[in-house]
């Protein structure tokens, strides 16, 4: 019998581990859910692996890769529950942090308070070394051993085992960073350590600090949790080449991801862009933008023919992320976001949440506030159990949470729940308009593509409230995230800084750093097992004009570096720079273009699943559109219709509940309805009609 090739997909959330797994050869997909285990994400994990082997009927041996999209870092930072860090720096630089940069909330018209961002690492836990380079690499001042050995037995005494390195300039000489490693390795063995020059090879200490700081506070936690997968998975599927999701939408190999635990801060988020990209391409979508609803935080990003864009100017929280990733708002507004009380007596919603353990207050597992989740049950949005009846939910304790809120805010119950979606939606509505709006692009222009298993919820909404084109909900849109992972190429990102002025750039310098950049990215390639004629590589640079303080990344062309090459990437810069500010200075002479930073991307390539067409339906069979045809322990049909809420004046209408698996290519209704599948529900707001598209997306518009 012929070995089977199968590969797997598996992104964690907040609430639910999401697996799918494509069969190489018949390309047949397959997708489950099961719930996360927060206090070990890798139970969920294995228990998923499992999950989809038995539906498929097959074995571990079967398994011949496995991609993983985790939130462990993402939630970290998200909730601000960072462990105690230590910072080491350049002497004279030990306030860098405190300094920061300005935030006024709101623009001025609104503040007039400085407000920053929050100390990763308190003042009195940062220590400095003497010794200098400069921006050229030259060293001005040697090392200082001394002051760095003082430095290293002050954390080991304090008991501080995490440490960020960053000196000035180790951008373009790293010698005195690499030295601070060995005398912490020396005097301090049991420190987990990061240094800027491998963290983030670019100017601008503030951003290149907060990057290495925001990399040192996530690896113990990643590191333990890579491991510990890597150890179980073997034992089930000993010849699964093992990889995890990176920011900028290529995957690395688990190996490689413990010593650059930075890159995964956005794995889930960027999976999930990637595969609502390739689904919306699919179905005629050029322009979308993406709302990716879990338990703990809702994801938004932009995709343009298929392809989300990138930023390096990146914050995951409240932190600066100066990494290559997929640009991507996240915000603490999941199924598990707890609604409460501030002090000035008004209702809030996150961004603390729930999580999966102990969860809504619907889950029955100890949770004791009120969340979003349970604000959907109260107003009959989804159905009283989750996983097609897997796991029943306690309506009744949803009402009660509600219901106390309720009082303490003084207003009826029912506006209470709504008033908990409301501020949802604009929340994410907010997000929305942070990654279009605020770059330059029209909203109205584009359709939404909401999955995760909350991110369908509020859809309706969201196009009253930013007056888009439509909505596109995939099949299996709990699932999207996870088969974004079987889409994406591996990918290895180098950078390195070198400020030049247009008119004098050393045309040989620059060829020289991308030949080197390029080797870097090629060994790096060779490393994950691909062949040489199967790798790609994309050039970018970061231009600016001269004077201003942040640059424009615009694609550069392979070939010899020269004159006209130089002349075509700063036409790139005009353009971009035109389509970003609504402006250039390209007939200003006086207003010279500056190069800043040289980037390569090393791409090794992965064959994707394709997406399947759905059956239309059969002529003279009307089919049911009026619920499941099947019977289960949760008696699923006694949903055909359900009572629902979409707006505290109207109240509660009989509402029809549709079951999505029976639905065809070509199926339209209107709302309102609820349309529900094994891993989420959509509700379908009255004013709004549904069409079935050919590869079995809902496309939701607005009738007016």
């Amino acid at each position: 019998m012929a070995q089977r090739r199968i590969r797997i997909g598996i992104d964690t959330g907040g609430t639910f581990t999401d697996v799918v797994a494509f069969e190489e050869g018949t390309g047949e997909l397959v997708t489950t859910k099961t719930p996360s285990t927060p206090s070990n994400p890798a139970d969920g994990f294995i228990t998923g692996v499992r999950k989809v082997l038995e539906l498929m009927g097959a074995t571990g041996a079967d398994v011949t890769a496995v991609a993983h999209g985790t939130t462990v870092a993402t939630n970290k930072l998200l909730e601000g529950k960072v462990e105690r860090l230590g910072f080491i720096t350049s002497e004279g630089y030990e306030f860098m942090l405190e300094i920061a940069r300005q935030a006024v909330p709101d623009g001025y018209g609104n503040s007039y308070f400085w407000v920053k961002p929050p100390r990763i690492v308190p003042a009195d836990a940062v220590r400095t070394v003497g010794g200098r380079m400069d921006f050229q690499g030259n060293e001005i001042r040697p090392f200082d051993e001394e002051s760095a050995v003082a430095a290293a037995r002050w954390f080991r005494d304090r008991g501080i085992t995490t440490l960020g390195v960053c000196f000035l300039h180790s951008y373009a000489d790293d010698t005195h960073e690499l030295a601070m490693r060995e005398v912490l390795k020396r005097e301090h063995p049991d420190a987990v350590v990061s240094i800027s020059s491998e963290v983030l090879r670019e100017y601008r200490e503030y951003e290149r600090s907060m990057t290495t700081l925001v990399d040192a506070a996530v690896k113990p936690n990643v590191s333990r949790y890579v491991t510990n997968i890597q150890h179980r998975l073997a034992e089930i599927a000993p010849q699964a080449a093992f990889s995890i999701m990176k920011s900028n939408g290529g995957v690395l190999s688990a190996d490689e991801v413990v010593h650059q635990p930075i890159t995964t801060v956005l794995s889930g988020p960027a999976a999930g862009a990637l595969g609502a990209g390739l689904i919306a391409k699919r179905a005629g979508f050029p322009k979308v933008l993406t709302c990716d609803g879990g338990g703990t935080s809702t994801d938004v990003s932009v995709v343009l023919d298929g392809e989300p864009t990138l930023t390096t100017e990146g914050t995951v929280g409240a932190y600066p992320s100066k990494i290559p990733m997929i640009d991507v708002v996240t915000v603490g507004a999941g199924g598990g976001s707890v609604a409460w009380v501030s002090p000035e007596g008004t209702l809030k919603v996150g961004p603390h949440s729930a999580g999966a353990d102990p969860g809504p207050l619907c889950y029955a597992k100890g949770g004791t506030e009120p969340t979003i989740t349970d604000a959907h049950v109260v107003l009959g949005r989804i159905p009283p159990h989750l996983l097609g009846g897997e796991i029943p939910l306690d309506v009744e304790a949803a009402r009660a949470g509600v219901d106390a809120l309720a009082a303490t805010l003084g207003i009826d119950p029912v506006r209470c729940a709504t008033g908990i979606l409301e501020i949802s939606a604009w929340n994410q509505a907010n997000a929305l308009r942070q990654v279009s709006v605020k770059r330059g692009l029209d909203v109205r222009d584009f359709m939404l593509t909401t999955f995760g298993g909350s991110g369908s919820l509020l859809a309706c909404r969201l196009v009253d409230i930013l007056d888009l084109a439509g909505v596109v909900v995939p099949q299996n849109p709990g699932n999207v995230s996870a088969f974004g992972l079987l889409t994406v190429d591996v990918k290895n990102d180098y950078v390195q800084t070198m400020v030049a002025k247009h008119a004098a750039l050393d045309h040989a310098a620059v060829q020289k750093t991308f030949d080197e950049l390029t080797d870097r990215a090629a060994r790096a390639l060779d490393g994950e097992g691909f062949p040489r004629d199967a790798h790609r590589y994309a050039r970018t640079v970061d231009l600016r004009y001269f004077g201003q303080a942040f640059e424009v990344r615009v694609a550069a062309p392979d070939g010899p570096v020269d004159e006209a090459y130089a002349a075509q990437v700063a036409s790139a810069f005009h353009e971009a720079h035109r389509a970003l500010y609504g402006y250039d200075f390209a007939a200003d002479p006086s207003q010279q273009v500056e190069w800043v930073n040289l980037r390569v991307t090393g791409v090794g390539p992965i064959t994707r699943p394709e997406l399947r067409e759905l059956p239309s339906r059969d002529p003279g069979d009307p089919g049911s559109l009026s619920g499941p045809t099947d019977q289960d322990p949760s008696d699923r049909s006694t949903t055909r219709v359900r009572r629902v809420c979409f707006d505290a004046d109207e109240g509660y209408v009989v509402t029809p509940v549709l079951w999505r698996p029976d639905l065809r290519a070509g199926d339209t209704f209107q709302g309102p309805a609820i349309v529900e599948e094994f891993g989420s529900t959509v509700p379908v707001h009255p004013g709004f009609s549904v069409h079935v598209d050919t590869i079995g997306n809902l496309v939701i518009t607005k009738e007016s």
